[in-house]
C-alpha cells in the first residue's frame, strides 16, 4: 500500500481525478466531502484495479498500484506451470482474487476474509466482474482446508504505532491496516500455519512493508525450511514483494 504523498500532491491528484471519475452526484457535493478528508475512491465509489472495476466503501481498504504490481508477478511465476488452486488470504474488496481469475479463467480461486462486511463488498465486486469465487471468512488459514498451490496475501503490514497519513488512518479499516510485531503479525501467522494447506509444489506470494523483507525471509526458513525466497522491488524502487517457492519446485 502506498500512502506517503505530499499533501499538495495529493490535493491535486485527488481534484483530477474527482473531476475524470464521478458519475453520479454534485460535484461541488464531492468537493465538499474531499475537502473534509473522505478518500477521493470512497467518494468516486469504485477504482480501476488491473483494468477491472472494482467498488469500494469504508468497509474494504483501497486498492493501490502497488497490488497490482503483486498481480503482475504473480501471474509470471505461475506462466507455463500446472498451478491452478488459489488462495487470497485477506482478500477485502476481492481485487487480487477477481484480477487473478480474470486474467486466468483456468484457476480455481478461494478468498478469505474475517471481515463479514468485507467478504460481502468482495462477493458484489466478482458478481459484478463475472468470476466464480469461493468466498471464506476466516482468521487467515484458521478455518481453511483443502490444499493450495498458491497463497497470495497483502495483509496488514503497518505497525502500531508507525505514523501514516490521515486521510487513510482516519478513514480506510485498522483492521486492513496495522498488524502487532512491527508490521510482521500476519506473515508470521501465515508461514506457521501454511503447512496444513499448501502442495507439495506451491508458491506464497506476499506484498510486504518495504523494511520487512530480511525479517519475513527469515520467518520462511524458519517454517518452511529450504525454500527459494526472492524480494521484489516495486516500481518506486522499494522492496515491496516476497515469493516464496518450496516443494517440488526446488
Amino acid at each position: 500500500m502506498s500512502i506517503n504523498y505530499s499533501d499538495d500532491e495529493l490535493k491535486k491528484y485527488n481534484e483530477e481525478y474527482l473531476k475524470r471519475y464521478l458519475k453520479t452526484g454534485d460535484y461541488e457535493d464531492a468537493l465538499e466531502r474531499l475537502n473534509k478528508g473522505e478518500p477521493i475512491q470512497y467518494i468516486v465509489g469504485d477504482v480501476s484495479f488491473y483494468g477491472y472495476q472494482i467498488k469500494v466503501d469504508p468497509r474494504v481498504l483501497i486498492p493501490r498500484f502497488e497490488t497490482e504490481e503483486l498481480v503482475e508477478k504473480t501471474l509470471k511465476y505461475l506462466k507455463d506451470t500446472d498451478m491452478k488452486d488459489v488462495i487470497d488470504l485477506g482478500t477485502g474488496s476481492g481485487c487480487i482474487a477477481i484480477a487473478l481469475k480474470k486474467e486466468c479463467p483456468n484457476l480455481n480461486v478461494t478468498a478469505v476474509d474475517i471481515s463479514s462486511d468485507a467478504l460481502a463488498l468482495a462477493e458484489v465486486n466478482a458478481k459484478d466482474n463475472d468470476v466464480k469465487i469461493n468466498f471464506i471468512k476466516s482468521d487467515m488459514l484458521d478455518a481453511v482446508t483443502g490444499k493450495f498451490d498458491v497463497i497470495i496475501s497483502n495483509p496488514p503490514y503497518i505497525a502500531i504505532d508507525e505514523e501514516i497519513m490521515g486521510v487513510v488512518k482516519n478513514n480506510e479499516p485498522h483492521l486492513a491496516l496495522y498488524a502487532p510485531n512491527n508490521g510482521l503479525y500476519f506473515y508470521d501467522l501465515i508461514l506457521k500455519t501454511c503447512h496444513k494447506n499448501i502442495k507439495d509444489k506451491y508458491l506464497i506470494a506476499f506484498e510486504i512493508g518495504d523494511s520487512l523483507g530480511e525479517d519475513i525471509t527469515s520467518l520462511a526458513h524458519q517454517y518452511l525450511g529450504d525454500v527459494d525466497v526472492q524480494i521484489a522491488k516495486d516500481m518506486q524502487g522499494r522492496n515491496r514483494f516476497i515469493f516464496i517457492r518450496g516443494g517440488l519446485w526446488k
